[in-house]
């Protein structure tokens, strides 16, 4: 007897993707992550589409990257990193010329 192997998911997406699985059909759960579960979910999220995009480079990956890293400047802990981001460009610099160093640690 053949059964058909289903693989299981449980993972943060984006808040129209309920709406579109109903369209096709598609059976699945939901339910609304803690604020601790959320954050933790983003981060992971972030990863995940930030190794997608070195993978294929491509311009909807970057979109995804900007989109969760977007939702987690909505949390608390992280409002204050445009502020941040430019306290160090003004310290530091950006990345605007390319820069590459060789040297030993």
């Amino acid at each position: 007897m053949y059964h058909k192997r289903v693989a299981s998911y449980e993972k943060l997406v984006r808040d129209k993707i309920p709406e579109h699985l109903d369209e096709k059909g598609i059976p699945y759960e939901k339910r609304v992550a803690t604020r601790e579960e959320y954050r933790a979910e983003l981060i992971k999220k972030l990863v995940e589409e930030a190794h997608e995009f070195a993978e294929e480079g491509a311009l909807e990956e970057l979109a995804d990257v900007l989109e969760v890293a977007a939702a987690l400047r909505t949390l608390s802990e992280y409002q204050e990193v445009e502020a941040v981001r430019l306290q160090k460009r003004e310290e530091r610099g950006g990345f605007d010329s390319g820069f590459i160093l060789k040297g030993e640690k």
